[in-house]
C-alpha cells in the first residue's frame, strides 16, 4: 500500500520496511500493521490535537508530573510553546504508561520506540497468527467470561498498584489473543494519586468490564472489585497478588457531630492557653520557646 505521511521518515530510517494495511482510525489514531524486518509489529499514528475528538485531556492530566519548571510554567500559561509541550506530553503518556505497566506484569503491547508522533508497538495475535479482535468482536462462553473477568480484574490490580488508572477502560480497549485479555490505548492513563478522579474513573473502569463480562455470565454482575480494590489501594493494603472477593461493605457510620465539634473546641482552647503562655514569658523578658 502507499506509505502514509507520518509513517515515511520511519521508513526512510529504516525503521519499518514496508507498511502492509491500516487497521484501524479512531478517535486519537490510525494504527496501521508494517514490517520491521521479519517481524510483523503495529504503527500507531496519533491525530494531531485540533483532529482528535477525545475533548478530556484535562481532567486526564491532572496530577501527572512535569519535571520542567519552564514547561510547567508555560503549560500552565496555555502559551503556545506551553500548548506544545502540553500535545508532547500527552502523546508521550502512553508510551509511558506501556512500559510502566510491561514492567508491572500487565498484559499490554510492548512498545518498540515511539519517533515524531508515531509508536511502534507488538501486533497482538490470535491463535492463528492473525490481528487479534476486539473483546466486543468475540462471543464468550459463561467460563470464558469468568475466567478473562478475573485476568481483567488481575490487571486492573497491577495496573492501580503501578500507580495508573486506566481512565477509558471497556470491551473496545481489550484485545484478546490466544491467552485472554490484553488492555490497550493509554494515552489518557491516570495518576492514581494524583488524580482527583481517580476513584470515580477507576469505578467506571471496572464497571464496564463487569457490565461487559456479565452479559455472558450473569453472576459476575454483582461483584464491586472496583470500589474493593479503591479501599485497599487508599488503605496502603492493595498488592499486585491481592486477593480480592468482589464484595464491598460501604462504611455507614455517621459521624457524631458534637463529639466532633468537642475535640475541636478543646484544640482551640488548648491553643489559646499556648499562645497566653508565650505572651505571659514574653512580658517577663523570657525569649519564647517553640512548643
Amino acid at each position: 500500500m502507499k506509505i502514509p505521511k507520518r509513517l515515511q521518515p520511519l521508513v526512510d530510517d529504516g525503521m519499518i520496511d514496508e507498511v502492509l494495511v491500516q487497521l484501524m482510525s479512531g478517535k486519537e489514531a490510525q494504527v496501521y500493521v508494517v514490517r520491521c524486518g521479519e517481524e510483523v509489529r503495529c504503527a500507531k499514528v496519533f491525530k494531531e490535537a485540533k483532529q482528535r475528538s477525545f475533548k478530556q485531556a484535562v481532567q486526564y492530566q491532572e496530577g501527572r508530573k512535569e519535571r520542567n519548571s519552564r514547561r510547567s510554567r508555560a503549560m500552565a500559561k496555555k502559551t503556545r510553546y506551553g500548548q506544545k509541550e502540553q500535545e508532547q506530553a500527552w502523546l508521550n503518556a502512553e508510551v509511558d504508561a506501556l512500559y510502566r505497566l510491561a514492567s508491572a506484569g500487565v498484559r499490554v503491547p510492548e512498545p518498540h520506540g515511539f519517533v515524531d508522533g508515531v509508536l511502534l508497538m507488538e501486533m497482538i495475535s490470535d491463535a492463528e497468527g492473525n490481528v487479534a479482535p476486539r473483546l466486543d468482536e468475540v462471543t464468550l462462553t459463561p467460563e470464558q467470561a469468568v475466567t478473562y473477568y478475573a485476568k481483567v480484574i488481575q490487571d486492573v490490580v497491577k495496573m492501580l498498584c503501578a500507580g495508573l488508572i486506566h481512565g477509558d477502560l471497556s470491551e473496545f480497549n481489550v484485545l484478546v489473543d490466544a491467552s485472554g485479555p490484553v488492555i490497550i490505548d493509554l494515552p489518557q492513563a491516570v495518576d492514581a494519586a494524583g488524580n482527583n478522579s481517580a476513584a470515580a474513573m477507576l469505578y467506571r473502569d471496572v464497571d464496564n468490564m463487569r457490565n461487559y463480562f456479565g452479559q455472558f455470565a450473569p453472576e459476575i454482575l454483582n461483584t464491586e472489585y472496583g470500589r474493593e480494590m479503591w479501599a485497599l489501594y487508599e488503605s496502603g493494603e492493595l498488592h499486585p497478588d491481592s486477593k480480592l472477593t468482589g464484595h464491598f461493605d460501604a462504611d455507614t457510620h455517621i459521624a457524631n457531630v458534637d463529639e466532633l465539634m468537642e475535640v475541636i473546641d478543646d484544640a482551640k482552647e488548648e491553643e489559646a492557653d499556648r499562645l497566653a503562655r508565650m505572651r505571659d514569658e514574653d512580658d517577663d523578658g523570657e525569649i519564647p520557646q517553640p512548643y
